[in-house]
């Protein structure tokens, strides 16, 4: 009960996206596993089939996916083997703080569901239009489309941001985000060649995510009003909405507003926090002055 009381807790709180995201993909994959696990002992199935995967993978066939769209989003969330969740989740996890900490935490859902749309879309149409799969039907699942998406987003919104890789170092995240897409191309004519379209896929949904944010264009905004119908369907109650000028507020390639560009006192503000980054590095600044300097960088 102790449990079930912390998962229905996580889930109630609205500025808590990511956890959310990587408890549901935990959970599932749990699920996954006592399932097949009753299998097994009622059938002595060794392989572990589990019919209900065909209806919540994509699958290639176009007419077979016309019967199940619900696919498009479910397969995000569906892993077997347990490296394949692991480094899932790190990757959502490290470069989702990132997307959460500068964009919140509806646009990093966003991402996530776009991104799972964009792989899918990918992948059906690779599989019926390239000659390599055309006859080789199959279906998707993995969260790697979405992560992929948040990577990329990651990288396009703070290419020079750096993580510290064991082995190598300090690594500009804009390097990660290069290799992540070679090792998908590489990887089409390998032994997963549908989920490394799918990758990329999510790759250019993130990518172009940021650059229309940049243009002031929110292409996540279908999604968020999805979001909160569910929320009124589900509590009963209106969400409360606040809007500037009812258009998205364009996100700048690099977050740093101009000297003189805001009204003081918010100007000296911002200007002690451009002296702190002269002096110590942009990774000197605490959490929330990266988020005061990102808002300035907004208006």
């Amino acid at each position: 009960m102790s449990i079930a009381n912390d998962i229905r807790t996580a889930f109630s709180k609205r500025d808590n996206a990511l956890n959310q995201l990587l408890l549901l993909n935990v959970l599932v994959f749990i699920g996954f596993i006592l399932l097949r696990t009753v299998l097994f002992i009622l059938t002595k199935d060794r392989n572990g089939h589990l019919p209900v995967l065909e209806w919540l993978a994509v699958p290639s066939v176009p007419g077979t996916l016309l019967t199940r769209p619900w696919t498009l989003l479910t397969y995000s969330f569906i892993h077997f083997e347990f490296l394949h969740i692991l480094f899932n989740l790190l990757n959502l996890y490290w470069f989702g703080s990132l997307v959460r900490e500068y964009l919140g935490d509806r646009r990093l859902v966003s991402l996530y569901v776009l991104g799972a749309f964009a792989g899918a879309a990918l992948y059906v149409l690779a599989f019926n239009l390239i000659p390599a799969f055309r006859d080789s039907p199959a279906i998707l699942y993995g969260a790697s489309a979405s992560v992929t998406a948040v990577i990329l987003a990651a990288a396009t919104l703070l290419p020079d941001y750096t993580f510290s890789i064991i082995l190598i170092g300090p690594v500009r995240i804009k390097y990660i985000a290069g290799v992540v897409v070679l090792l998908s191309i590489a990887g089409i004519n390998g032994g997963n060649p549908g989920g490394e379209i799918a990758h990329l896929g999510g790759a250019l949904l993130g990518f172009l995510f940021i650059k229309q944010l940049q243009a002031g264009r929110d292409l996540g905004r279908p999604v968020q009003a999805v979001g909160d119908w569910v929320t009124r369907l589900a509590t009963g109650r209106p969400n409360l909405r606040v809007t500037r000028g009812g258009a998205a507020t364009a996100v700048p390639a690099a977050a740093v507003p101009k000297k003189g560009s805001l009204a003081k006192p918010e100007q000296d503000e911002i200007d002690l926090i451009l002296d702190k980054i002269s002096r110590s590095g942009y990774e000197s600044l605490s959490k929330d002055e990266k988020q005061k300097l990102f808002r300035a960088s907004q208006r």
